[in-house]
C-alpha cells in the first residue's frame, strides 16, 4: 500500500528502464540523444530549479508565498516537456504543450503588486534574510543558469519555444523580488553593502 495515497502499489512498473545505460536518452518525439546534449542539461537545471522551488516550499511559513510558488512547480514540469519537444517549425500545431505568452503576464503582474510593499532599490543587495528568502536567492540563481541554457541551445539548434526563454527570463526577476518580499512579509531583510 502506498503510504501517501492509500492506494495498493503496483510493482509490476518500474522506475528504471535502462535504455540509457549507455549514456543516451530519449525526447518527447522519440530522437535518442546523448544525456550530454544541451536540450537535456537545459531540462536538468530547470528540473533543479523546481526541486529548488520543492524545498522553498518545504521551509516556507507563509501561505501566501506557498501558493504563489505551488502555482510555479506544474509549469516547470510543463516547460520541461516543452524544452524536450523541439519546435517543429513545419507542424505549428503539434500537440505538445507549451509555454504560454499569459505565463510572462501573470508573472509581471504579480511583480507589480508585491512591489507597492518594497522600497525602490538604489543598491544591491546580498542575497539572505529569513530561510525562505534566502533559499529563493538559490532558485533564482538556479533559474538564471537554466536560462543561459536555454538561450545556449536556441542559438545551437534554433527550435526553443521563444515564449519559453521569456518565461525563465522573467521568472527570475521574479524570484528575485519573491524572495524580497518574503523577508519584508518575515520582517527580516536582506543585507546590503
Amino acid at each position: 500500500m502506498n503510504s501517501y495515497t492509500g492506494q495498493v502499489k503496483d510493482h509490476s512498473k518500474k522506475i528504471y528502464t535502462r535504455t540509457g545505460d549507455q549514456g543516451e536518452t530519449r525526447l518527447i518525439r522519440g530522437a535518442r540523444v546523448p544525456k550530454y546534449n544541451a536540450r537535456i542539461e537545459a531540462n536538468g537545471m530547470i528540473d533543479e530549479l523546481n526541486s529548488w522551488i520543492g524545498y522553498v516550499r518545504s521551509i516556507n511559513g507563509d501561505h501566501v508565498v506557498d501558493k504563489m510558488l505551488g502555482r510555479l512547480q506544474p509549469r516547470l514540469n510543463l516547460l520541461c516537456s516543452d524544452v524536450a519537444a523541439p519546435i517543429d517549425k513545419t507542424e505549428p500545431e503539434d500537440g505538445i504543450p507549451r509555454v504560454q505568452v499569459h505565463w510572462e503576464r501573470e508573472l509581471e503582474k504579480e511583480m507589480g503588486e508585491m512591489e507597492k510593499d518594497l522600497m525602490v532599490l538604489n543598491h544591491a543587495i546580498l542575497p539572505g534574510g529569513n530561510p525562505t528568502g534566502a533559499s529563493l536567492h538559490l532558485a533564482r540563481t538556479t533559474c538564471r543558469r537554466a536560462e543561459l541554457l536555454l538561450v545556449f541551445l536556441q542559438d545551437a539548434e534554433g527550435n526553443v519555444n521563444p515564449e519559453a526563454i521569456r518565461f525563465i527570463n522573467r521568472l527570475s526577476d521574479y524570484l528575485f523580488i519573491l524572495s524580497q518580499w518574503s523577508n519584508y512579509r518575515a520582517l527580516k531583510g536582506e543585507g546590503d553593502f
